[in-house]
């Protein structure tokens, strides 16, 4: 028997799983790394944190079988991350996340530009300060002699497998979300490089996602407990690979994931652009494209009710080795549709699609002396289920949504699922495997290792799928909560700036 390890760095949490050959999961390991917000656009990770959580899942599902049986580790990765090194290949930075929003100046005037939407069309990356190349433009402008002393300019997976590896490479699917990489020619795009100041020779060498690293260096193999002849491949994005995981890679079918952050995205055979460059476009492997919307806002949400809301019992649940958030969703689950009248908007971190504002933020309405926690954690809940409702509906410019595949760590909560069909009024398929990322990644390894012939062989892995329906008279009074849902946000939009203005300027003041 022969194994295969998926392993998905998120903005939160590295998992780890193990699995055999025919898709069985044999072990799961998941370590968890604070997300830091010193400033208020600031959203950054520890690179050291992150090696330290992939080492120890690794090692721990390794565990469960002999390490000779272990071919290799496949990796997903959260998309937009930036990391400099210097010539020593020493972090000079943490990890700058898709989160951050300190280069939002430099990419409102890009995106205001007629030179914007030019480079989305060359790269499908949509103008945000998500992207690495607003962050370059950022760093050139406030920060150059740190881009002047860094010899690398990658993402967190590049580093993690550098430091598994010893070799510095990119793979095609986190190259599309820098927004420097043309998406025609499969190489950087120089005429996005240009603006950063950043040049080709501080860029690793570019390779497809089952580009595989047949060896690790030996204090690898020993940290990770592998031999060293054990195999890396590349993986894909967290985004990309999630689609394949659930089997939502046909035309029709959408994928709706919340993990810390959320997307909606439907897969294609080729690239489709958005006229408005509102729909990122991004590569998985040969002849499989997703096309979608972003939202900043998921499960880092849900854990602010955890941890400011539900703070002392939460620690009581951890203690005691249970789920805090089943406690939570319990609550939730008594308090009827529509939260007792709270209309909760969730831009906690500025927002991507429906709204690509970066100033957008967190607001709760209708809140009086008789509400309770449990209402504010059943709102919370909504306003995510109805943001990505709004971005389901402007995926749909690209294709007709008839089949929609939920995942993600939500889709663990049975109030989440039936919530998240009541609103969109379509049926939503779960898949068993909830860590769709880490199989579809481990499917790309056992390609490129040779032990299935395509990567379609992910739909006879994804085991069983439960379906939920909605309730008509549920979905009919969401109908309701959605226009005062949509009507609120529209009257809070013109003050978003004046707000955030606001608070950049506190924080300056701060420091």
């Amino acid at each position: 028997m022969k194994y295969i390890i998926g392993t998905d760095l998120g903005t939160t949490s590295t998992k780890s799983i193990l699995y055999s050959t025919d898709g069985k999961v044999v072990a799961y390991s998941n370590v968890e790394y604070p997300l830091y917000h010193d400033k208020p656009d600031m959203a950054e990770e520890n690179p050291e944190e992150i090696w330290n959580a992939v080492v120890k899942t690794i090692k721990s599902v390794g565990e469960e079988v002999d390490k000779d049986q272990i071919i290799g580790i496949s990796f997903s990765s959260a998309m937009h991350s930036l990391l400099l090194l210097d010539e020593n290949n020493i972090p000079l930075t943490r990890v700058i996340t898709w989160a951050d929003n300190r280069a939002v100046k430099y990419a409102t005037k890009l995106k205001n530009s007629e030179l914007g939407q030019k480079i989305y069309e060359a790269t499908g990356t949509p103008i945000h300060p998500m992207s690495p190349l607003s962050k370059l433009i950022w760093l050139s402008e406030e920060n150059a002699d740190l881009l002047v002393k860094s010899r690398w300019i990658i993402g967190i997976k590049e580093y993690i497998i550098y430091r598994l590896t010893g070799e510095m490479k990119m793979e095609y699917s986190i190259a599309n979300a820098t927004g420097y990489f043309n998406l025609h020619t499969f190489d950087w795009d120089d005429q996005a490089l240009s603006l950063t100041k950043a040049t080709r020779d501080q860029l690793p060498e570019l390779v497809d996602t089952d580009y595989t690293i047949d060896h690790l260096t030996s204090e690898a193999a020993k940290k990770i407990n592998l031999n060293q002849n054990a195999a890396v491949t590349m993986g894909a994005s967290d985004g990309a690979l999630s689609n394949l995981g659930v089997g939502a890679d046909r035309t029709g079918v959408a994928a709706i994931t919340i993990g810390t952050s959320g997307a909606v995205r439907v897969m294609s055979n080729k690239p489709y652009l958005d006229p408005e460059g509102r729909l990122f476009c991004y590569y998985v492997a040969k002849d499989h494209w997703i096309i979608g919307g972003p939202v900043n806002n998921g499960g880092q949400v849900f854990r602010w009710v955890r941890d400011y809301i539900y703070d002392n019992e939460s620690n009581e649940e951890i203690q005691n080795k249970r789920d805090p958030y089943d406690r939570i969703t319990k609550d939730a689950a008594n308090v009827p549709i529509g939260s007792h009248g709270i209309i909760f908007h969730p831009y906690f971190s500025g927002e991507r699609a429906p709204l690509w504002n970066t100033d957008a933020r967190g607001s709760m309405i209708g809140l009086t002396t008789s509400h309770t926690r449990a209402d504010i954690a059943r709102a919370v809940l909504e306003g995510i289920v109805l943001n990505l409702n709004q971005v389901l509906k402007l995926t749909e410019s690209a294709t007709k949504v008839n089949e929609i595949r939920a995942t993600g760590g939500f889709a663990r909560s049975t109030l989440w699922r039936q919530i998240l069909t009541d609103v969109i009024g379509i049926p939503i398929t779960i898949p068993e495997s909830f860590e769709s990322s880490c199989l579809a990644a481990a499917v790309l390894g056992l390609k490129a290792h040779g032990e299935i012939n395509s990567i379609d062989k992910v739909h006879d892995m994804i085991g069983n799928t439960k379906e939920y329906a909605p309730i008509s008279e549920n979905h009919k009074q969401y109908v309701q909560v959605n226009k005062i849902y949509e009507l609120v946000g529209k009257q809070l939009e013109p003050i978003y700036h004046d707000l955030a203005h606001y608070q950049r300027n506190l924080s300056q003041e701060m420091d």
